[in-house]
Parts: structure tokens; C-alpha cells; sequence
């Protein structure tokens, strides 16, 4: 079932975390930040969302960080539930896919929790002083990627955020798989 998450609550502060990435490294908020914004992004590996638009993600991801804006990709799915969302398997997608961006494994679900992530992909930009200014779609893409030469919100947003500080006024929210979250 499809989930859309809120919009955008402009100036919610960022959250730190402490994650383990699928190149064996830690990583914390800092380590992503950029010096002129950052992107946060909750996806999975097996979200025919995430994986209509993976291709796109990585090349914006790559424009992005050689603007100055950090990015970074966290999956929160119960691997239990959903071995495919497990580790392993989000290194191999990385690899796959030549993630220039760390992948991050969120096995406890707290920093998901502390975000508010609803879907894969939900994407959180932030301004360099760490305040909510994006949580849009990526593009017009649902389950089949839209057109080539679809309207690149997300990229154009982030691009904004760096340049002003500020993040468009009118959004689209994302759409996407839900968060798989562990049986309490």
C-alpha cells in the first residue's frame, strides 16, 4: 500500500545519529552534513519506488555533493521481515549502483523514529543550519520512473536550499512503500 508522508514543517531541526554504513564505517550527522545543505534520505532495497528512481538518486546525488550538499541514504526496514533490506544485500545494491553517497543501516528503527519517516523513499532536505526546508517527491516517478525528462524537485529544491537557505514553498509530498517496522 502506497503511504504519502506530511509536508514539509519548515525549520524542524535535524537529528544526529550514530549508524553503521555498508562500507564497515560509522557514521554520524556530521560525517553527511554538506557546508551549504544536506539531504536525508529513507529508503529501502526493495521498494519498487526506490528502485524505479535509483539510477536517477545516485546521478542528482552526485550534482548535489559537488554543490556543496551532503547526502546520505539510511534503511530502517525490519530485515527480519524483509531479509532483502538486510546489510548485505544494501551493499550490494550500493555497489550495484555506485553509491557515491553513504548507505546507512538503522537496525534499531530510533533514527527513522526521531525523523518521522514514513516511506521509502522519504526525503528530508536541510539547510546548512540544519533546518527542514524539503520533504517532497523526488520527482513525477511512482512506481515506473516517469519521463526522462521529468521535473527534478527534489534536485532543484536542494539546489534552492543551497543557494538561499530556504526551501520552496509549495511541495509535493513523497510516495512511497511503508517504513516495515518491527512488531513492538
Amino acid at each position: 500500500m502506497a503511504v504519502s508522508p506530511p509536508v514539509c514543517d519548515f525549520g524542524a531541526p535535524w537529528h544526529d545519529f550514530q549508524l553503521p554504513g555498508t562500507d564497515g564505517k560509522l557514521y554520524s550527522l556530521a560525517d553527511a552534513a554538506g557546508s551549504r545543505g544536506t539531504l536525508v534520505m529513507f529508503i529501502c532495497n526493495h521498494c519498487p519506488y526506490v528502485q524505479s528512481i535509483i539510477d536517477r538518486i545516485v546521478r542528482d546525488a552526485r550534482q548535489m555533493q559537488a554543490a556543496g550538499i551532503g547526502v546520505v541514504a539510511i534503511s530502517a526496514n525490519d530485515a527480519e521481515q524483509y531479509p532483502q533490506d538486510g546489510p548485505e544485500q544494501m551493499k550490494a545494491m550500493a555497489d550495484r549502483h555506485g553509491f557515491s553517497f553513504p548507505y546507512l543501516y538503522d537496525e534499531t528503527q530510533r533514527v527513522a523514529r526521531a525523523y518521522g519517516a514514513e516511506c521509502t523513499p522519504d526525503f528530508f532536505g536541510y539547510n546548512a543550519a540544519g533546518q527542514l526546508q524539503y520533504r517532497g517527491r523526488f520527482d513525477a516517478s511512482s512506481r515506473i520512473a516517469g519521463p526522462a525528462d521529468a521535473r527534478r524537485e527534489l534536485f532543484e529544491a536542494m539546489l534552492q536550499i543551497a543557494e538561499t537557505g530556504k526551501g520552496p514553498e509549495s511541495q509535493v509530498p513523497s510516495m512511497g512503500c511503508s517504513i516495515k517496522w518491527k512488531a513492538a
